[in-house]
Order: C-alpha cells, then sequence, then structure tokens
C-alpha cells in the first residue's frame, strides 16, 4: 500500500511521482504515442511515460469516484421511486494561462472515455462564456481579457445548472484564438454526456471574484471534482514566452489572425513584447485572481520543467 507524505496542518495528501506512479494498479495504458502527440499542447512535452505515471492513476481515481456518484444517485432513485436520466459528472480544471490546462482537459477525455463503462465525456472551455470583444471594448476591459469582470458568469451559470439538471441538450458559445473573440451566432452542443470537463481561468473563482450577487449561486457549486495545474511562475512566464513565439511563427501568421502584425516581429522584438504582456496581464491575473484559488482544489498537479508533473497533492 502506498502511503502519502502528510504535511501538517494542510488538507491535502503529498505524492511524489513515484507514489503517485504506483496507484495506476496495473491498469493498461490505451493511448498510443500517436494519439498522445496530437493530445497535447504547442509548447509542452507529453510523453508516455507521463500519461501512464500522472494521467493514468488520476483517470483510475476520477472513474472510482464517478462510479460512486453513480451508485448515489440509484440509490435515491430507489428511495424516491423514479427512475431519472442519469445527472453528468463535472470536473473542473483550473490554472494559469501556458500551464497545460488544455493538454490535461483532452488527455482526461480521452482516458476517461476508454474506461470499460465507455462513457462519453464532453470538454468545455470557459473562453466561450467571455463577453465579445464588442462588449470589452465599451466596458475598457480588452486589457483584462481573461480576468474575472471579462466573463458573462450569467451565461456560465445556467450552462451548468442545466447540465446538473439533466437537461438533454445545451447549448456553449464558440470562442475562436485566430479572431481572438466569440464566433458569433456560433454553439456547440453538449448532448446526454455522463462526464463534463470544464476548463479555465476561473474554474475555481467564487462569486464575490466576480462581484456577482452572493444570493445567487456560482460556478463551484457544480463542480464534482476540481482540479489546479500548478507552476512556479518564473516557468510559467518562460512557457509563455516560448508559446508567444511559436505563434509568431505559426498562427499569427494568418492573415485572419487577431495577432497577424505580430508575425512581422523579429524574435527580440517578440520577446519584448511577450515578456511585457505576462507582466501587465498574465502574471497580474495570475497573482490577483487565480493562485489565490488553488487550496479550493481536490487535486494540485505541482509541474516542474518541461511540463512534468513532479508532486501530486490530493484533497484528504
Amino acid at each position: 500500500m502506498i502511503k502519502a507524505m502528510q504535511p501538517p496542518s494542510t488538507p491535502y495528501l503529498q505524492f511524489n511521482r513515484k507514489q503517485w506512479a504506483a496507484l495506476r494498479n496495473s491498469v493498461s495504458l490505451t493511448l498510443t504515442e500517436s494519439e498522445i502527440i496530437k493530445l497535447k499542447g504547442m509548447n509542452e512535452e507529453l510523453s508516455l511515460a507521463e500519461v501512464a505515471e500522472i494521467y493514468l492513476p488520476l483517470s483510475r481515481l476520477l472513474n472510482l469516484y464517478i462510479s460512486s456518484d453513480y451508485r448515489r444517485q440509484t440509490v435515491l432513485e430507489h428511495f424516491l421511486g423514479t427512475d431519472d436520466q442519469r445527472i453528468p459528472y463535472i470536473i473542473g480544471i483550473a490554472g494559469s494561462v501556458a500551464v497545460g490546462k488544455s493538454t490535461t482537459a483532452r488527455v482526461l477525455q480521452s482516458l476517461l472515455s476508454r474506461w470499460p463503462e465507455h462513457r462519453k465525456v464532453g470538454l468545455v472551455t470557459t473562453d466561450g462564456f467571455l463577453y465579445p470583444n464588442r462588449v470589452l471594448k465599451q466596458r475598457n476591459l480588452m486589457k483584462n481579457k481573461g480576468f474575472p469582470e471579462s466573463y458573462d458568469i450569467r451565461s456560465l451559470i445556467n450552462f451548468l445548472s442545466q447540465v446538473k439538471s439533466g437537461t438533454p441538450r445545451v447549448t456553449v458559445p464558440v470562442y475562436s484564438h485566430l479572431i481572438y473573440d466569440v464566433v458569433p451566432n456560433a454553439e456547440t452542443v453538449i448532448s446526454q454526456p455522463d462526464i463534463v470537463i470544464l476548463e479555465g481561468l476561473n474554474v475555481l473563482q467564487s462569486s464575490s471574484d466576480y462581484n456577482y450577487d452572493p444570493d445567487h449561486m456560482f460556478v463551484s457549486d457544480f463542480i464534482d471534482f476540481s482540479i489546479y495545474v500548478d507552476a512556479p511562475e518564473i516557468l510559467l512566464r518562460s512557457w509563455y514566452i516560448n508559446r508567444f513565439l511559436k505563434f509568431c511563427q505559426g498562427a499569427f501568421s494568418d492573415p485572419d489572425s487577431y495577432f497577424h502584425d505580430y508575425s512581422a516581429l523579429s524574435e527580440q522584438e517578440a520577446v519584448v513584447l511577450a515578456s511585457k504582456l505576462w507582466t501587465e496581464i498574465n502574471g497580474r491575473n495570475l497573482r490577483k485572481n487565480i493562485l489565490p484559488t488553488r487550496e479550493r482544489a481536490s487535486l494540485i498537479l505541482g509541474k516542474s520543467v518541461n511540463h512534468q508533473v513532479e508532486s501530486v497533492y490530493l484533497r484528504k
């Protein structure tokens, strides 16, 4: 049996990489290397070993939690004498810009859908619930995009409420990183999922973070299990700058890109601009709004260089 390290006066059990990997419990890895390449982000290292040692044990834990939740639903149905539709299990994934939330979400979506139960896993990012740029400009919030006040929190909560009510067909606004805006009149349909993974900067923020009426519900009311992907800010800044350089060489060269002008920057100019954006926007948002929510998470993945998870903290 693996015994977790338990620092005094903490609500978390702490595991180093070797201890956590042992909790895989001989579960087979169902992803191939070519599939993993498709799942990883632009600026991330993601190996078979990382998936096997970190994400496979995590998917095993989540599958146990989800099975337990379904058993609880069955007990309630038996008590009430009803045969209601299964209520989806919602997993929240939070963390800084450039930390690798999207890759974590995609890997878990793929792994959770491959367990013997073959559950249907929907993936939603909170980017779709940002106010359109025209609204942000009217409110002078373009430089605060990604901050709590830039989200249509009522729409996000309404979406989550519908999911948790068992609504069979729920729509989600579409956000395009190419045009850096919500796509007008576009939507994605989430249809009768067993699991919904909600990924975004703001997943663990409370109503007070949004100056939202405290008498109303807020995002964390609907999340069954939450994950915070963590890394030291010095690494986050470096990952952000490296990703920005790759965007300048790739996505920004598209004439339709909102940041097309950046593709003409020299590497030195791009580094200077990315550093400024980190200091004035992303780093500030991290320290003020994102990092303070870390200890609200059910589980924390602590990353080091090359996006490798070195420690895992699981709430007791």
